[in-house]
């Protein structure tokens, strides 16, 4: 069986977008907010581009 290394992208971005999230935090709440985010990030990117692509 074939696995794909999508996994192994989706976790990488997944520290990459944590550490960005925390770095810009100012409270415990924000932090909170930032590791959420962080697991969500793939569907707000999506959703963007589409918006941007007006699709």
């Amino acid at each position: 069986m074939n696995k794909g290394g999508g996994g192994m992208v989706y976790v990488l971005g997944l520290i990459g977008a944590l550490v960005y999230y925390i770095q810009h935090t100012t409270s415990f709440g924000n932090g909170c907010l930032g590791v959420l985010k962080s697991l969500v990030w793939p569907a707000m990117l999506i959703y963007q581009a589409l918006a941007y692509l007006k699709m």
